[in-house]
């Protein structure tokens, strides 16, 4: 399978009380929002991510979890520095593909 990743924008964010890592973030691709549950709460506040533009897997088959269901995965590195949430250059909008 072909995987497609497209630049979305975090619309909401919420910290997952019950998690110790993860981050519940509503996500605007374009033609839609997704529900992605995803595993950066030691880096970043839910106050951080509302309105950055990050990058997202959008062709996986949503996965239900103790919290919710979980439709796509955002994109990270991560280093000796710690955690970093990918992010496109500016004029990148919500929806488009990444090649």
């Amino acid at each position: 399978m072909k995987i497609d990743l497209r630049v979305a924008r975090i619309v909401k964010a919420e910290s997952v009380p019950e998690a110790d890592k993860l981050v519940k973030l509503t996500l605007d691709i374009g033609v839609g929002t997704r529900q992605v549950f995803a595993g950066i709460k030691s880096a970043y506040s839910p106050e951080q991510l509302e309105g950055r533009l990050t990058v997202m897997v959008a062709n996986l088959k949503p996965r239900k979890m103790r919290f919710g269901m979980s439709e796509g995965m955002v994109l990270a590195g991560s280093g000796d520095g710690g955690l970093y949430l990918l992010t496109p250059d500016d004029g990148a909008q919500p929806g488009m593909r990444v090649k």
